[in-house]
């Protein structure tokens, strides 16, 4: 967690539950909340007006989203939908606002995560021009074994779907799925049971 539960519903947190595919919140609208994840993956997102979406990341248990928002008067640039059903804290931006004022080691912590999201943003940016799809899928796999603190071969279960690594990186499913197999049969990730580990 971000910021600790307790101290969310002590300023005045409430739980909102969403189903999944419902909007969380769209690009354009105002911000008016700090959102924690308690359960379930929310996906940011750009949708076009051709129908095209430009996926930024997919925050889960214990992750917040959004935030950044709350200091400034900008709307938002981004869309929040409910990727699977998802139970999320939400607490009103004067709320959130005097907790962390009055609490410089909160905001220390949740500029820290947000940062880490930046710099993680600014990498998948770096990827996009990267042409060798499986190099481009390598380097976001390297971040994220890194991130997430594993080091031995084949131990991290990689946490995001083919469709969802798709939208990561730009590429197509197909190429995705041809890609990881030959991931596979060149040793550098294993498949059990469908899931990759890295």
């Amino acid at each position: 967690m971000i910021i600790p539960e307790e101290l969310l519903f002590q300023h005045g947190a409430v739980v909102k539950n969403y189903s999944e595919s419902e909007i969380i919140f769209s690009e354009g609208h105002s911000s008016k909340y700090y959102y924690q994840i308690q359960e379930g993956t929310v996906k940011i997102s750009n949708i076009f007006g051709d129908g095209k979406e430009f996926v930024h990341g997919f925050p889960f248990k214990g992750h917040c989203f959004g935030e950044s928002y709350l200091l400034t008067d900008k709307p938002y640039a981004i869309s929040a939908t409910a990727l699977t059903a998802c139970t999320i804290i939400c607490l009103a931006k004067d709320a959130y606002l005097n907790l962390v004022k009055n609490n410089l080691e909160v905001l220390r912590d949740v500029n820290r995560y947000t940062a880490e999201r930046l710099h993680f943003r600014y990498l998948i940016s770096s990827f996009l021009a990267i042409s060798d799809p499986l190099m481009r899928i390598q380097k976001l796999l390297d971040h994220l074994k890194d991130y997430y603190g594993y080091s031995e071969p084949y131990s991290f279960p990689v946490p995001f779907t083919r469709h969802q690594l798709a939208s990561l990186t730009g590429l197509r499913v197909e190429t995705i799925i041809r890609v990881i197999k030959k991931m596979q049969a060149l040793q550098i990730l294993r498949i059990e049971h469908s899931k990759i580990y890295y």
